[in-house]
């Protein structure tokens, strides 16, 4: 018992120091990312190569000068399609590890997401870092173009997406004051039978999944980028069910309220 407490401390530990790191990533992503955009955007390639990470094998045999035509193209294209004045928001960073050659990222990388964005519009840069000097390596923009959503109706649709777990709370409590017998049973049910799911994304709008399950509390969320902005919950089927079973009149009691009344004064003999 002792050797497994000592286990789950270092792995603890462990997670909480990688924890510590990724976050710390995440805002070197970003502002790695605006440096070299910015510096982009100024024409200042100098000044652009201190983002990258040109020491790294991957530049070995490339021309400095064919790079800068190459930055100078990449400037046309961000300008043209969405002017010089930007906005960054990370989105998401990660490592894939795949059996299948070319499907994962490449040993000591990390592929990210940096979400850029005018007034009016916002597209994606997606990145490859260098995991020694968290300098780019890769860097390209997704083919997208969105119009900047009206975030206004995806907050309100949290405000119904949150009554989901506070109804679920609610229900579990009720089972946990009852006379129900196992009731982690009932539980388990509440917690799991969170189905079909609706999804509303601030970008695409409403949809529905028939066969999506929301386990715990029947919600989920993320708010990275506007693309990335997203609320789920699931139908509270389980919690629906118990709900109405705890309510439910016994059958025996049904049956007596129904009989008519018996008044033995105004029987004859």
């Amino acid at each position: 018992m002792t050797n497994l407490k000592k286990i789950l401390l270092i792995l603890l530990t462990a997670s909480l120091f990688i924890s510590c790191d990724f976050i710390s990533n995440v805002f070197t992503y970003k502002d790695t990312t605006e440096g070299l955009i910015n510096s982009i955007i100024e024409g200042d390639y100098e000044k652009s190569m201190t983002f990258m990470a040109t020491k790294n094998d991957a530049f070995k045999n490339t021309n400095i000068d064919t790079l800068k035509k190459g930055l100078h193209n990449f400037k046309n294209l961000i300008v043209k399609n969405f002017g010089k004045e930007l906005n960054y928001s990370f989105m998401t960073a990660n490592k894939t590890f795949s059996t299948i050659e070319g499907e994962g990222t490449a040993p000591n990388t990390t592929k990210a997401q940096i979400e850029f964005s005018n007034d009016t519009e916002f597209g994606i840069f997606e990145i490859i870092f260098d995991d020694s000097t968290n300098k780019i390596l890769y860097i390209k923009t997704l083919d997208l173009k969105e119009k900047i959503p009206n975030m206004i109706p995806f907050w309100l649709f949290g405000i119904l997406a949150l009554c989901v777990p506070i109804f679920n709370i609610w229900i579990i409590i009720k089972i946990k004051r009852s006379v129900l017998k196992k009731k982690w049973l009932k539980y388990i049910a509440v917690l799991f039978f969170n189905v079909p799911a609706i999804t509303y994304s601030a970008v695409y709008g409403l949809s529905i999944n028939l066969l999506s399950f929301q386990i715990l509390f029947g919600i989920s969320f993320s708010y990275m980028g506007y693309l990335g902005s997203v609320w789920t919950f699931g139908i509270p089927l389980g919690g629906l069910y118990w709900l109405w079973k705890m309510n439910k009149k016994p059958e025996e009691d049904v049956q007596m309220e129904n009989e008519p009344e018996f008044d033995l004064k105004n029987q004859e003999l």
